[in-house]
């Protein structure tokens, strides 16, 4: 082989290891772009019993212990040293949010409710709006047509829309089900 064809090849070599470096070089910053840019999703980690201001209202001293867990729920912890308390426990755990804790005690003495005491708990409504974990609040649509929008629409077509029944009329011609009797 002359020289010439042997440093033509060893030229074109250096060149393709050259390019296929750079391009994996390239790939490997656009991998890492996309990768900063695509977050895996983190779930939210709920614990416990959820205890709501109206829950904890509805107790009364002296109640029995299936009336308490009738209205709290299976308690999350108890002790056989301490048989006379019950611990609900709830913790909340979401990506970007604040962890939410909320602990209530009741005691009973023999089978009556003789006290409870905690944190102080939301109402279901409030709790639900703090588990909208969007920025900002979302703008709720307008659910009307505009006249501008109902004018694309023929008033006989309209018509027929107002007057529609709810559901369809049963039809009346089927065919019989069994044959005719002789």
């Amino acid at each position: 082989m002359p020289a010439f064809a042997h440093h033509s090849a060893r030229l074109g070599f250096t060149l393709l290891i050259g390019c296929s470096l750079a391009a994996c070089s390239s790939f490997d910053s656009a991998s890492s772009r996309l990768a900063n840019v695509v977050t895996p999703y983190k779930v939210d980690v709920v614990q416990g019993n959820f205890v709501s201001r109206e829950q904890v209202e509805a107790l009364q001293i002296g109640m029995g212990r299936q009336q308490v867990r009738d209205i709290l729920g299976t308690p999350l912890v108890t002790s056989l040293f301490h048989a006379d308390r019950w611990e609900y426990v709830f913790t909340l755990k979401r990506p970007g949010v604040e962890v939410q804790t909320r602990k209530l005690t009741v005691f009973f003495k023999g089978d009556a409710l003789e006290r409870f005491e905690g944190d102080d708990m939301p109402s279901e409504s409030e709790f639900v709006a703090s588990l909208d974990s969007r920025k900002g609040k979302r703008k709720v649509p307008v659910l009307e047509a505009t006249p501008e929008q109902l004018a694309k629409y023929p008033a006989q077509a309209q018509a027929k829309m107002d007057e529609a029944p709810a559901a369809p009329a049963p039809a009346s011609n089927y065919p019989p089900l069994e044959p005719p009797s002789r």
